[in-house]
């Protein structure tokens, strides 16, 4: 008796796990990304330090471009009472998973001092700010030299005159891999998934590039092309020089630092010099 008992828990347990559907079909695609590939707490530390190095005090006012679910905003009011922040972006869907999803987990006193503009990036605001940040290599959505030029003479327009303009970059010859998947485990358990970060298209000829990010899930299931980038794959001096015709002052490259063993630390200093690397990120920091 008991073994049919079990057997029937058994099918039971099946049932409900298929009107449940796959943890795929289950899975909030944005979260995932933020649990993935998102670190406002870092952000909002590199952004502190890198400000205070070039005019010795706090910043504190943010404008995230590209924003999505504008995290590194609300992550921003929370880390000081005087500041403000300004997220845009085009998308209506994300900004409104950001809404129900970041915007709500802030009190009252918070909530008031982010504010969100559903527009292109390449757009003057009213309000103007200490740091624009433009992270995740968004920009590179711009395929010409024209149209980034254009994107940061707007992006110096909606900045105070003591400001910075901060960008990621990658690079290294893995990052041209047609096929390359780097792949990361982000949670065990029940709940347990991977990210998958493919490499798919890259033209050597005019440098356009596609990546997909996808998540795989601990009962086999996918959420395949979770998000698609089709991008311009810029480069360093490229952009540097863009920086300089759009009228910022200067830039500075930010080159994270390795341990002994050639591991990352999580810390970045200013170089003009690196030594190759397969896979790297760097930042640039350009002064208004």
């Amino acid at each position: 008796m008991g073994r049919k008992k079990d057997k029937t828990k058994s099918k039971s347990d099946k049932k409900q796990k298929k009107a449940k559907g796959t943890m795929a079909e289950r899975a909030d695609k944005f979260a995932c990304y933020l649990a993935s590939v998102q670190s406002p707490e870092h952000e909002i530390e590199f952004f502190e330090d890198v400000y205070k190095e070039e005019f010795g005090r706090k910043p504190l006012t943010l404008q995230e471009d590209f924003c999505g679910t504008f995290s590194v905003c609300c992550e921003w009011v929370k880390s000081s009472k005087k500041r403000t922040a300004v997220g845009v972006d085009l998308c209506p869907e994300t900004l409104q998973w950001g809404r129900d999803n970041v915007l709500t987990k802030l009190k009252d006193s918070q909530k008031v001092r982010v504010s969100l503009q559903e527009q292109d990036v390449r757009k003057k605001n009213d309000t103007r700010c200490d740091i624009l940040a433009a992270q995740n290599f968004s920009f590179w959505i711009f395929k010409t030299r024209a149209e980034v030029v254009e994107y940061f003479k707007c992006a110096l327009a909606n900045m105070n005159d003591e400001s910075l303009m901060i960008m990621d970059m990658m690079g290294g010859g893995e990052c041209y891999d047609l096929g390359h998947i780097d792949k990361r485990r982000i949670k065990k358990g029940k709940n347990g998934f991977k990210y998958w970060w493919e490499q798919a298209h890259y033209n050597p000829v005019n440098h356009d590039c596609s990546f997909f990010i996808h998540f795989v899930f601990d009962d086999g299931s996918r959420l395949n092309r979770a998000f698609e980038y089709h991008w311009r794959f810029w480069t360093i001096p490229e952009v540097r020089e863009m920086l300089e015709e759009a009228g910022f002052s200067k830039s500075y490259v930010y080159w994270e630092i390795e341990d002994k063993k050639g591991r990352d630390t999580g810390e970045w200093e200013r170089n003009e010099e690196a030594m190759p690397h397969p896979s790297w990120l760097a930042y640039i920091v350009a002064v208004k």
